[in-house]
């Protein structure tokens, strides 16, 4: 019998031309000027800014929280993260095993799978653990990747306190041994799943580690054996972080080149993001704030997308789009009908993105546990609340939210306190914590 996501799925795609395939490439703390396109000052990206120069690139696009396992709920359900209990989690972790997305709940892949598509998850997962909340259980047919939130990149696993932790590397659900770099490891993986494509259209998650910790690039196998925690507080660089997100940048390349060799470019889009915004030695500039804060350096993230059949190349959309939107963007772009597919926070932007119509004013909201932050953006304008401060930004004239605007807009500030509240009352509560705009802790201004 058919699951329920199968089941809200199977006529959702109208008749139409030869389907797309999907490649979803997501990268790990990377932050908005991470790449050359967006700004680098170091680093060079030329497969990732190919995507936006043959495709389109989103200059608001963000994550939609500001944590990793969080945002991939989003992005998997098309729902903000706080609907579900596992989304409250930032990010999942020890003692959470029983958490995962529920089975009911239709996911990007389950859709795609019921309108016929083969769909593959290579990278990181991060919403549970197999046999329960495997990749498999969710609507992928085929998985290798990790589990957990980061890997060492030689052995596939966290290491703390010297000892190793976590499942490591694992296909479908049963571990496996695979020597080599973690990034090079799923950019060989995610070729062969590309050679070997029939004419059954797939759908391939591509979800790298890179440039999460440990700060390893591909001449660092001794130092993976001599490194006592993951985390790698005492280790990295700027040159490092180079390294890493070059190694990702090559593999992108890799993934680019199978297209064209398999005859597949054509009719293939191509989606490059982040999960939430940079860390530690990542560049956000012009924006403040990092991965883990509402600040729009740990909310925006790079937004490309290439599809050369109906995608004109070399645009720039003005779009606010985040990470629940793909859900029922993608959808619509294959000819699926979301509005059929199921109930989703995130928006049908296919139009926006084939310059078929206008951008349309966004209202978005964003919640962190930590340091009870609050923030949402409507049209220009966004609150943000942090650790018992609060503070009105126009983005149109201060990206860098460095003047707060709310003593001379009382009425703006009141408004958007009211909607955050509003919002935050549809979704689930903190275990054991309560959280509004006005009520606030004494927690210092994280400003920096």
């Amino acid at each position: 019998m058919l699951s329920g996501p199968a089941l809200a799925a199977r006529a959702i795609r109208k008749m139409g031309p030869v389907p797309p395939n999907i490649i979803f490439i997501m990268a790990d703390d990377l932050g908005y000027a991470d790449i050359s396109l967006t700004g680098s000052r170091h680093i060079r990206t030329p497969a990732i800014d190919s995507i936006a120069r043959q495709g389109v690139a989103v200059e608001q696009g963000y994550a939609s929280t500001p944590i990793c396992s969080p945002t991939r709920t989003a992005l998997l359900t098309g729902r903000y993260a706080q609907r579900l209990a596992v989304g409250l989690e930032e990010p999942i972790g020890g003692g959470t095993k029983s958490l995962g997305v529920p089975e009911d709940q239709p996911t990007l892949p389950s859709l795609f799978k019921a309108m016929g598509y083969r769909t593959s998850l290579i990278g990181k997962w991060h919403l549970g653990d197999p046999p329960d909340h495997s990749p498999l259980r969710h609507g992928y047919d085929s998985f290798l990747g990790i589990v957990e939130g980061g890997a060492d990149y030689f052995l596939h696993r966290m290491t703390f306190g010297g000892k190793p932790v976590g499942a490591g590397l694992i296909q479908n659900d049963k571990v496996v041994q695979r020597p080599g770099y973690l990034t090079d490891v799923f950019g060989d993986e995610a070729v062969q799943v590309i050679e070997a494509a029939d004419e059954q259209p797939f759908f391939l998650s591509l979800h790298f580690t890179a440039p999460h910790w440990p700060w390893e690039g591909r001449e660092d196998e001794a130092l993976a054996r001599r490194i006592d925690n993951s985390l790698h507080y005492d280790g990295g660089n700027l040159a490092k972080f180079r390294e890493m997100v070059e190694a990702m940048d090559q593999n992108v390349g890799k993934v680019l080149d199978a297209l064209e060799r398999s005859g597949k470019a054509d009719n293939t889009i191509i989606v490059f993001t982040s999960d939430n915004g940079g860390e530690r030695f990542s560049d956000t500039w012009p924006y403040i704030g990092r991965k883990g804060e509402v600040l729009e350096g740990g909310i925006r993230v790079p937004l490309l997308m290439r599809w050369p059949r109906k995608i004109k190349a070399g645009g720039i959309i003005a779009q606010v789009m985040s990470s629940m939107d793909f859900l029922p963007t993608l959808l619509s772009l294959a000819s699926g009908e979301p509005t059929k597919a199921g109930r989703f926070d995130g928006m049908d932007l296919s139009n926006q993105i084939l310059g078929k119509a206008e951008s349309v004013e966004r209202t978005l909201f964003w919640r962190m546990k930590a340091d009870n932050q609050s923030a949402v953006r409507q049209g220009n304008w966004k609150y943000v609340g942090i650790g018992g401060k609060e503070y009105l930004f126009n983005l149109a004239e201060d990206a860098r939210e460095s003047a707060n605007a709310a003593a001379a807009n009382p009425a703006k500030m009141a408004e958007l306190k009211s909607l955050w509240d509003a919002w935050n009352r549809q979704m689930l509560p903190y275990p054991l914590s309560s959280f509004s705009a006005s009520n606030r802790g004494s927690y210092p201004d994280r400003y920096r």
